[in-house]
């Protein structure tokens, strides 16, 4: 059985040209980076913004577990399917981070026959927009210590510098720093540390921003730190937000490239969904659904996560609406949130089954919420027995919603066929009526309240006292009518990693809470979850290589 790598790097691939040339796109809006990729100028955005819009398809998912769900691998053959049945299709994904690909969980780009392409290019540098999104932070970043060091005009208290630096790769040795050692020609020592760049706010300014003002104005409204008397410090009062502009000039233009079946993908930006908010790009889904007849793209993680941000910050920061969501899971997901362990997840467990279903009809209960129709997409293994298969289409139709099992890993588009077809019937059946969860008008507090009641199942909330100072210091400064943006951990409905299914009567706790004055939200941390990931005792870098002739092996 050939690899994820192995059969992209096998794969006849059509040049960009052509796929461009397949949604009406010129050459004079098209920039290469090579034969394979391409970046899509913002000018072609102003010629078709008058017409009318496609329908959106947003796919999310349970709660992930180390089975695997096959999100991304199941929205790429959703398109492609949709693609078979003569549809005018675009795919709109977020570009991979490197921490995950040298870390654990690896790249993002879909799997077999369901994957975009160059695969090891979009996995590593691809255009190089993240790399200048670091540059961008971490431009910043010396800016805040060079004006410090100048004379400090705007008298920043060091003790209150809340901007840290940036790196796109995951290294616990770099949460906790001190800079500035070394004497008086180094500057002010003081506290700070790293963060991974898929959770720098230029990660979600770039991300959520209409246009290049838009984004220069983004950049502006970041508070960076605080002065001795308390008023916050932005980085246009550093007047760093001109250069930080001109460097991401080139990030803020959508990647156009193509899944193995040559269905046009666009693919930009990639904040993280259980620290930022998860989403790819406002510019990317707003050019592909001008673009497409249908767009599908996803949310990060789970339903609780990406597709709580997906509705409740990028749509109602952007003005779009979703028109339907697949939520997609896997036997073997959901045997794992019924309590069966990795290793005994290939023998038939009816009770498993039943249990971990919870988890599922949770996050369509969620959706439904939301007044977005649901379709279940089950990610198809071969070790899934009949009576398995009876039980979960059953327990799905007991809550009326259908399930579809697809397999689009094996199969490509083709193993998707019935999954488009539910979908286009749904569209044609069902209305959306997409609202947010919560009124921007609620306080903070109620906010987050909310989202932990109706979205996760939890009893209540409990603020520290440091996350408590920091919301009525965000009160003060009147920016307490923002969306909330939570980060915690992927793996359950709480706070608590372990804690699996769908378990209620829970509280949560949060201990930090950061203002995102430029992405537009603010940020509760939730539990333990890091902002700076570790690797692992093994990572995926290890087994990653390259051959005399470019070739890239160990990549997934």
């Amino acid at each position: 059985m050939l690899s994820d790598i192995e059969i992209a790097q096998n794969a006849e691939i059509k040049p960009i040209k052509e796929i461009a040339e397949s949604l009406g796109i010129g050459e004079d809006y098209i920039e290469y980076y090579g034969r394979y990729k391409a970046k899509i100028s913002l000018d072609l955005f102003r010629k078709i913004k008058d017409r009318p819009d496609g329908r959106l398809i947003l796919v999310t998912s349970i709660n992930p577990t180390p089975a695997g769900e096959g999100k991304s691998t199941m929205a790429i053959g959703l398109g492609q399917a949709l693609a078979r049945l003569h549809k005018k299709v675009v795919i709109a994904l977020r570009e991979p981070s490197l921490g995950p690909c040298m870390g654990l969980k690896g790249g993002a780009t879909g799997g077999g026959y369901s994957q975009v392409v160059p695969m090891e290019d979009i996995n590593l540098h691809f255009t190089g927009d993240i790399h200048a999104i670091s540059a961008a932070h971490n431009l910043l970043s010396a800016m805040i210590d060079n004006h410090i060091h100048q004379g400090n005009a705007l008298r920043i208290d060091p003790r209150r510098v809340v901007w840290r630096r940036a790196v796109d790769i995951n290294d616990r040795a770099l949460r906790e720093i001190v800079v500035g050692l070394g004497g008086k020609k180094n500057g002010y020592p003081r506290e700070d540390g790293f963060i991974i760049t898929v959770a720098s706010e230029v990660m979600a300014v770039l991300c959520l921003a209409e246009d290049m003002a838009d984004l220069k104005k983004r950049l502006g409204d970041m508070v960076v730190a605080y002065d001795l008397d308390g008023n916050p410090v932005t980085a246009r009062d550093l007047r760093a937000d001109g250069a930080m502009a001109a460097l991401l000039k080139d990030a803020i233009k959508p990647n156009l490239v193509q899944t193995l079946e040559g269905v046009p993908a666009i693919i930009h930006g990639g904040p993280f969904a259980n620290i930022a908010h998860g989403c790819n790009s406002l510019i990317a889904t707003k050019m592909a659904l001008k673009l497409g007849d249908y767009v599908v793209t996803e949310a990060g993680f789970g339903a609780d996560l990406g597709a709580e941000k997906f509705m409740d910050i990028k749509c109602r920061i952007g003005g779009i609406r979703p028109d339907a969501v697949v939520v997609v899971a896997t036997i073997r997901a959901l045997k794992m949130h019924g309590g069966v362990k990795k290793s005994e997840l290939s023998g038939e467990n009816l009770d498993a089954l039943r249990r971990g279903f919870e988890n599922l009809k949770r996050h369509v209960e969620n959706i439904r919420k939301y007044g977005v129709p649901a379709v279940v997409a089950i990610n198809a293994f071969k070790e899934d027995t009949p009576d398995e298969v009876r039980l979960l289409t059953s327990l799905c139709g007991e809550i009326g919603v259908k399930a579809v099992f697809a397999d689009v890993w094996s199969k490509g588009g083709e193993g998707g066929i019935e999954m488009a077809q539910e979908i286009l019937k749904v569209l044609q059946s069902h209305k959306s009526h997409y609202k947010p969860l919560y009124d921007l008008d609620l306080s903070i507090e109620e906010k987050i309240e909310k989202i932990t009641k109706e979205i996760y199942g939890g009893a209540g909330v409990v603020f520290t006292a440091e996350a408590a100072k920091a919301i009525k210091k965000i009160k003060e400064l009147g920016f307490d009518k923002l969306p909330v943006c939570i980060a915690k951990t992927q793996y359950s409905f709480s706070d608590n990693p372990r804690l699996l299914g769908a378990p209620t009567g829970f509280e949560v706790t949060v201990r930090e809470v950061h203002l995102s004055a430029g992405a537009g939200f603010i940020v509760a941390v939730m539990g333990d979850i890091m902002l700076m990931p570790g690797l692992p005792k093994h990572p995926a870098a290890e087994n990653i290589d390259v051959d005399q002739e470019g070739k890239i092996t160990g990549l997934f």
